[in-house]
């Protein structure tokens, strides 16, 4: 029988390593970012050979690896050097939540796990709609602002602004949400962010802490509705930030129950 899946996978990011152990071929897992939380224990089990913008192509390379999986152009220097020494790289650019599931049916069918990754995803698939058509009873919608980051204030990328959707909100900023960069969703002035009037805050800062207390005393924020009301969360950037399995089912259950606590008492 001819072996057609890669053995030795390195995961420079999260999502593709939580989905590996999802779909019980970690195993083939040789070395992971740093940065990853998802699943717990691959923090203890895997050696970890890159941050999101650097790698260590040398401890890379002498893993000896049949596949490179890499998220976005970001990590496009990492690839060209780990392709001009001969490993196969695959690379995704997955921004929205249709190309997050893609991604994910991708890579199951890249180690053998098709049929289990599709069941997986439908699975997935029907607690968004599940989700979805609860929000659709909803007498009304928040404006949710997202923070990716507070300084400068960076609003929340497509995925999450779908997902907000479907939790039942309102992005603040949807058309800076179709920007796949963080440089481009860069909100100049925080009085920009109070004119829109959030009702919800939900900060998720990839590297420190979300302090709601913080938001909440920013200059000239006393008369937001969601600082006057107190509907300042945070949620994980692991849980969120990260185009896998992680956002649409973590991410977005804690979404959903934010905008659904907001419903009950201010629709």
């Amino acid at each position: 029988m001819l072996d057609l899946f890669p053995h030795r996978i390195v995961c420079l990011t999260e999502e593709t390593t939580e989905w590996l152990y999802l779909l019980g071929e970690e195993a083939r897992i040789v070395g992971i970012s740093g940065y990853t939380v998802r699943p717990r224990r691959a923090r203890d089990e895997k050696p970890k050979v890159s941050a999101f913008l650097n790698a260590k192509i040398d401890k890379i390379l002498a893993l000896k690896p049949d596949c490179v999986f890499g998220f976005s152009d970001l990590q496009a220097d990492i690839a060209a050097l780990l392709i001009r020494a001969g490993v196969q790289v695959t690379v995704f650019n997955q921004r929205s939540v249709d190309e997050i599931f893609a991604m994910l049916y991708q890579v199951a069918a890249m180690v053998g796990q098709a049929e289990q990754g599709l069941k997986r995803l439908q699975k997935m698939r029907a607690q968004l709609d599940t989700i979805q058509n609860t929000a659709a009873t909803f007498k009304r919608r928040p404006k949710v602002y997202f923070e990716e980051w507070d300084d400068p204030h960076i609003s929340g990328i497509r995925w999450v602004s779908e997902l907000i959707g479907i939790a039942g909100g309102d992005d603040c900023f949807p058309e800076l949400a179709q920007m796949p960069m963080g440089k481009d969703r860069i909100i100049a002035s925080g009085q920009t962010i109070v004119d829109r009037a959030p009702d919800i805050i939900i900060g998720s800062l990839c590297g420190k802490k979300f302090r709601p207390e913080k938001a909440a005393a920013r200059e000239g924020w006393q008369n937001v509705p969601a600082v006057r009301n107190h509907q300042i969360f945070e949620i994980k950037s692991a849980d969120i930030l990260q185009p896998g399995p992680a956002a649409l089912t973590d991410g977005v259950a804690q979404l959903h129950q934010i905008v659904k606590q907001w419903e009950a008492i201010y629709a």
